[in-house]
């Protein structure tokens, strides 16, 4: 990405030399010969950095640091002067600046200096923006050797090998589907940790946890003063994931305004932030994942087929646990083995009559499900043995069936078996028949959901939704 820098500099041949032995190091430069208007162009320029004269008519450089950061707290300033004492450079530091230079310039220690600043800065923007997760991934945690989950292992390998003799900047978008809980963030995660953009971040939105208008601010960033609360400039995540990889989780939520926005974001490789008039270039990966039918949602006009075309260069499926009967119980032992070691209890072990019922259960949770039973299974347990009536299943599920059979409603459609009032759309279904269950208790139904009460009324409007009388 093209770094950007403005140079109030009065002198206009030192100006113009800084400026020239920058660009032949890919800098985009810009001079201002004066401190006011160095100042008035901050702003609509939007600089990665300004290097400021120290002596200038008018202004002084302190005076400069003082006043752009007033317009942009996280601009990063360097001042230069002839005036080299200790003192003055203590007072830049002061003032805000990053870093001090004393004339006469030595143009390649400026460049070092200006490029160590604008490194600074965007690992600042990644951490303010974003708190990059402990937890990584790799092919290793992907558990499961049924022939489901192998085939989705061989690809994943096949496009990482392809990727490596590819231009890093080059690298195809990827969509991963599979139902709720199957683990799509973590083929996510390896695709990022294993490939060629492992050094670089890893940052993830859940497009369905935020309304419209806090997902696009989340995604692009603002200027100050954009809309109301907008006291500072913010950078977007789209921004903050430089170098790196952007994951978009449940990318069938994104509402189509914001949909035109991604689909130049993944075209042009550049972002607008919102109240800004200037594209910014990103270099990034986009990776996301859906447990929406996109085609489908394609054919009835609710997402755009471009995007969906833009999205899916290279697409990648996590099964359903059910659907990998030969891995329930190895990765069920392995989440036994790690709350058991989370809560200082080792040594447990299931019976067999709980190995057999995990293995006839349908999992309508898939792995999420198994895995946050097994922590309060664990958690309450008294001994070694995990047995059968320890496990939290469904209330509705009969134990002695060979198969998981809903006997209501909501759990039918969780198991995707709903028809009585389908509507083509699970999330619309599972809804409205939550709704119903609980005679529209909005903070029932919303515990129910897993999602917030906001995000629930967002929904209701969102489908058109009126409580009967």
């Amino acid at each position: 990405m093209a770094k950007t820098v403005l140079i109030i500099e009065d002198e206009v041949i030192l100006a113009e030399n800084i400026s020239a032995y920058l660009q032949r190091s890919q800098w985009e430069t810009h001079i201002a010969h004066s401190a006011e208007e160095g100042l008035s162009r901050i702003e609509t320029l939007q600089p990665d950095i300004v290097l400021t004269d120290y002596m200038m008519a008018g202004k002084t450089g302190l005076q400069v640091i003082k006043s752009a950061l007033a317009i942009d707290p996280q601009l990063k300033i360097v001042m230069f002067t002839g005036e080299g004492s200790t003192q003055l450079a203590v007072e830049a530091m002061k003032a805000g600046a990053c870093d001090y230079v004393s004339k006469p310039v030595a143009l390649a220690e400026l460049k070092l200096v200006l490029e160590k600043a604008v490194g600074q800065a965007q690992v600042e923007k990644t951490l303010s923006v974003f708190q990059r997760r402990e937890s990584r991934g790799s092919l290793e945690a992907i558990i499961g050797q049924s022939p489901a989950m192998l085939a989705t292992k061989t690809k994943l390998r096949q496009v990482l090998a392809a990727e490596r003799c590819m231009s890093d900047d080059d690298l195809p978008a990827v969509l991963i589907t599979g139902e709720t809980g199957t683990g799509k963030e973590l083929l996510a995660r390896s695709l990022h940790f294993e490939g060629v953009r492992h050094n670089g971040p890893f940052i993830e939105i859940n497009c369905a946890s935020l309304p419209p208008n806090l997902l696009e601010s989340e995604l692009f960033g603002y200027e100050r003063g954009a809309f109301t609360d907008a006291k500072e400039r913010r950078v977007g995540l789209a921004e903050a994931a430089e170098g790196g990889t952007l994951f978009l989780d449940e990318i069938g939520e994104v509402e189509f305004a914001i949909q035109a926005k991604l689909l130049k974001l993944l075209e042009e490789k550049t972002v607008r932030r919102i109240g800004s008039v200037r594209d910014r270039k990103v270099n990034i990966r986009i990776v996301s994942a859906t447990n929406r039918d996109l085609e489908k949602m394609v054919d009835e006009g609710r997402f755009r087929r471009d995007l969906y075309y833009r999205l899916r260069v290279i697409s990648l499926s996590m099964p359903p646990l059910r659907g990998l009967p030969d891995d329930i119980l190895s990765i069920a032992k392995f989440y036994l083995q790690k709350h058991a070691k989370r809560y200082g209890k080792t040594g447990l072990y299931f019976t067999a009559a709980a190995e057999a019922a995990m293995q006839r259960y349908n999992w309508p949770g898939n792995v999420r499900e198994l895995r946050n039973m097994l922590e309060q299974t664990v958690l309450l347990a008294q001994g070694d043995a995990i047995a059968v009536d320890q496990l939290t299943f469904s209330a509705n599920w009969n134990q002695d069936t060979s198969a998981h059979e809903p006997a209501d409603d909501l759990d039918a459609c969780a198991a995707g078996e709903y028809a009585g009032k389908k509507s083509g759309d699970p999330d619309q279904d599972m809804v409205a028949l939550t709704l119903e269950k609980t005679d529209w208790n909005i903070s029932k139904s919303a515990k129910l959901l897993g999602i917030s009460r906001d995000m629930l009324r967002y929904r209701i409007e969102k489908f058109r939704f009126t409580r009967p009388e």
